[in-house]
């Protein structure tokens, strides 16, 4: 067989603008704001029912997650077999996902099968019964799942540092323990459900080949819902993270010792955010990064490390995480600030930084490709009130950022004695 290898590379474009596909907004009758976006070449649809409803707005920890997680385990006339069976039958898929600020129930379906299955949806979502057998088997086996996950040190170390960066008293910061899900049962989640999914406002996007009476079709389903608009303002406790900067938890006979790396930063609403991706996608947010690059590929002391700076509704994380060998937990420590210090004294190297540059670019282009794709550009926009053109901002400002810049930011913000570390292990 004969293969032919390329002896010139492909040509390249500047990304000089952007030109995403505006969604179509409007309100149901009962004020339900929806984003619709119709493109895609095949007849395929996404409907995501986006609710105020993540675990910064449970009483007690996991009610969120456990809600969520529970809604098709039977509604007012369908059995949890019954949902399992008619999604299989139309080849759909139905999903839940909770996250720190949101609640998600996510349809993917062929478009012809939409009126079918939207009954359906509708039911999952606004008519969940929470049967007492079901919900207790669910939080059984979750609660077997967290045991088990409690043996990974990544695992503690995730939970754990949450509440080093937050506070043990503040949602984001509020981590959960075994004797959490025998305080759970139907009835908690009944309540949460109906507190949080019946009476407050949330967003819907649907995307993909949609047909043209769209609107109708979620004003029958989705707009009979009457949405409590009054009471007071949802406000979160003031964050009080650690005091105390370096942190070990001792897990007996674990092979590798989980390292987490960070600090409070902030959110997309700041200035600094874009620029801060390219600090950070230079420190360590993709594959050919510093921490890479030494850690990994050089001292081989991990298989992986990475950092990301992740914006939440009321905050902003920065975080460096890696799993490495017991015996060079300290070695990687070292090597982790030293590469933090070299991005604070020293200037990026033109070819680094637009090796970057073309990196974000290109990651960006693909994360807009599609419908699916194009509804979560969308509802990362909407989540912080921001329009469309924020990418055409994010594509300049990754363009123009300088050295210098990343330096001043990296110095500014990347103080290893404004962090906090954590070691979990032997």
């Amino acid at each position: 067989m004969t293969q032919n290898f390329r002896t010139i590379q492909p040509v390249s474009h500047e990304i000089k603008s952007l030109k995403l596909v505006e969604p179509e907004h409007f309100l149901l009758n009962n004020g339900v704001p929806v984003y619709a976006i119709n493109t895609g070449s095949e007849d395929i649809i996404k409907l995501d029912l986006v609710f105020d409803a993540g675990s910064i707005y449970q009483s007690q920890p996991l009610v969120a997650a456990l809600s969520n997680k529970c809604l098709q385990e039977g509604t007012t006339n369908y059995s949890s077999k019954e949902i399992a069976n008619r999604v299989d039958y139309f080849g759909a898929f139905l999903r839940q996902a909770t996250s720190k600020d949101d609640a998600r129930i996510s349809l993917y379906c062929l478009s012809k099968h939409l009126d079918d299955l939207l009954p359906l949806l509708s039911e999952v979502a606004f008519q969940p019964i929470f049967p007492a057998g079901e919900v207790s088997t669910i939080i059984a086996k979750s609660k077997h799942e967290f045991l088990v996950n409690m043996q990974k040190v990544k695992f503690i170390a995730r939970l754990r540092f949450n509440s080093l960066i937050f506070g043990n008293d503040h949602p984001y910061g509020t981590s959960s323990k075994a004797e959490d899900f025998d305080k759970l049962d139907s009835e908690k989640l009944i309540h949460f459900h109906k507190e949080f999914y019946l009476r407050k406002p949330y967003k819907i996007f649907v995307s993909g080949k949609l047909p043209k009476n769209i609107r109708e079709k979620l004003d029958n389903y989705f707009g009979q819902y009457q949405i409590k608009r009054n009471g007071a303002p949802f406000g979160v406790s003031e964050i009080n993270p650690s005091p105390q900067h370096e942190h070990f938890i001792k897990k007996d006979d674990s092979l590798q010792c989980a390292l987490r790396i960070g600090k409070l930063l902030f959110n997309k609403h700041h200035p600094d955010f874009i620029k801060m991706q390219v600090v950070n996608t230079i420190l360590g947010g993709y594959f050919g990064s510093r921490l890479m690059t030494n850690i990994r590929e050089d001292k081989g002391y991990t298989y992986g490390i990475g950092s990301i700076v992740t914006s939440l509704q009321h905050s902003g994380v920065f975080t460096i995480s890696s799993e490495v060998g017991t015996d060079v937990k300290q070695k990687a420590l070292d090597e982790i600030f030293i590469e933090i210090e070299k991005l604070r004294t020293n200037l990026v190297p033109e070819e680094e930084l637009m090796l970057v540059k073309n990196y974000l670019l290109g990651v960006f282009l693909r994360s807009a490709d599609g419908p699916f794709a194009l509804s979560e550009l969308v509802k990362s926009v909407v989540d912080y009130n921001f329009n469309l053109d924020y990418y055409d901002r994010f594509l300049e400002t990754v363009k123009n950022t300088t050295a210098k810049e990343i330096k001043d930011l990296a110095v500014k913000y990347l103080d290893p004695g404004s962090m906090i570390t954590l070691v979990v292990g032997e």
